[in-house]
């Protein structure tokens, strides 16, 4: 395992999550297969660690910027919260196991080709119009419901697929809650923040009956943690400071890049 290697992926994950609000596993996964090989449950137990502390990092500038919405938050980490746990017990179901592992990236992957389609044709329509559709929209008190609903899912894409789910989190907010997009995202580092360290424990606690042990996810995480703060830190302020276009577009570019490794991955 090369150290020099894991602590790059690592600052690379802190500023793609800590701009996009994400938690960074939408790259540290496919970084981690591209350099290691295939072995899903252990990255996704080593990612549930690193979100934490990316997403911890990139909230001290969300939170300066006062970008955060508590109306949003204490409707949707309840049930984010329920939604990790049944995500992680069904990426460890009997379907998942094995030299079927693979799937879960396949997975992972057709998931974010959506969400890629879903945020070109959002960048598509601002850049056309020439004016900030998200900026335009009067905001309206969360209901609390449709805030829940977008907490479990949530909640069950982060433990099922190892990963912060701000992929899941921000579309869902800015379709169903008519939240702008930065408020978005910093909302979903929140969130992350609140549910990620349940999934780590539950998932890496469950690592034995994949044969993997849990030295090796925390093996890991120690190697990627220290540049993955520093990189969320750097990728919070980014968020606030980069125009909204660029940020998205960014955050396209992720999406693609991550989705064709994940969905072309062979089995181990």
């Amino acid at each position: 395992m090369d150290v020099a290697i894991l602590i790059i992926i690592g600052l690379g994950m802190g500023v793609i999550g800590g701009m996009l609000g994400i938690g960074g596993a939408v790259f540290l996964i496919p970084a981690l297969t591209f350099t290691l090989g295939e072995n899903q449950h252990l990255y996704q137990a080593a990612a549930m660690i690193c979100i934490f502390f990316v997403s911890g990092s990139a909230l001290i500038a969300h939170r300066k910027a006062k970008a955060i919405s508590k109306e949003v938050l204490i409707r949707l980490i309840p049930a984010a919260m329920l939604g990790i746990v049944g995500g992680v017990a069904l990426s460890n179901c009997s379907f998942f196991e094995g030299d079927r592992d693979y799937l879960l990236a396949r997975l992972f992957g057709g998931f974010l080709v959506y969400v890629a389609f879903y945020n070109a044709l959002r960048l598509y329509r601002s850049m056309k119009q020439h004016r900030n559709l998200e900026r335009d929209e009067p905001l309206q008190r969360p209901k609390t419901v449709p805030a829940a609903l977008c907490g479990l899912a949530t909640g069950l894409a982060s433990g099922l697929l190892g990963i912060g789910a701000g992929t899941v989190s921000t579309p869902l907010q800015q379709f169903s809650l008519k939240r702008p997009l930065r408020e978005a995202m910093s909302n979903s580092a929140a969130a992350i923040v609140s549910i990620s360290w349940l999934g780590a424990i539950y998932k890496n606690a469950t690592l034995a009956q994949h044969g993997i042990g849990v030295t090796e996810s925390l093996r890991i995480a120690v190697c990627i943690i220290p540049g993955a703060i520093i990189g969320g830190y750097i990728g919070g302020h980014l968020m606030h400071a980069l125009p909204k276009n660029i940020v998205r577009a960014v955050f396209i570019a992720v999406c693609i890049i991550a989705a064709v490794k994940l969905l072309t991955v062979s089995p181990s």
